[in-house]
């Protein structure tokens, strides 16, 4: 059997390297692990418990939902923004952890990841997401990190998939949250 991971992406910008970072975990995943790269998490509504109402839920956030609950475990990548993770992320994470106590994060393992542009690859942002996470009640796979420093130059002329490196921090942090999922099972 197979462990599903669902990869969420925190920039929106069409060259972003997270992004690629994400495409990379698709294209380098461990044997026995399938990563799929959620699309539409721009569509997705600002959090609003006036609109979370079951039978009217909007269909960016349902299909989210839907997305996470069919996954074994999330994997996400994240920029850094202003010294914490982009709006979307959060935004993402808000509507995945309700209801509460009983939302689509619930005990789900989930491992944070990312490439920024400073020297520190973004590790205030990837410790913000995993406290977000947390508290939204997901098993937070905290030995699963990987932060790539100097993005812009890094990958300037090499996708991520193609730096070993990346690659290999990258399948082990994927190894790291399948793991987590066969220990739960």
């Amino acid at each position: 059997m197979s462990v599903r991971i669902l990869a969420l992406v925190g920039s929106l910008r069409a060259g972003s390297h997270n992004r690629q970072l994400a495409e990379a975990a698709v294209k380098h995943a461990p044997e026995g692990v399938e990563v799929e790269l959620f699309e539409g998490l721009a569509e997705v509504p600002f959090y609003n418990e006036d609109i979370d109402v079951e039978g009217s839920l909007p269909q960016a956030a349902a299909a989210l939902r839907a997305a996470a609950g069919k996954a074994d475990a999330l994997l996400l990548f994240t920029p850094e923004y202003n010294g914490t993770i982009p709006a979307v992320l959060k935004n993402g994470i808000d509507w995945l952890s309700r209801p509460y106590g009983a939302g689509a994060l619930s005990g789900k393992p989930v491992g944070v990841v990312g490439t920024a542009f400073g020297q520190y690859g973004g590790v205030w942002a990837q410790d913000e997401a995993r406290k977000a996470v947390g508290v939204a009640g997901a098993v937070v796979v905290e030995e699963a990190k990987l932060a790539i420093p100097g993005s812009m130059t890094r990958f300037a002329e090499t996708h991520p998939a193609d730096d070993a490196e990346v690659v290999e921090g990258l399948t082990k942090a994927l190894a790291l949250v399948a793991q987590t999922v066969s220990a739960a099972a």
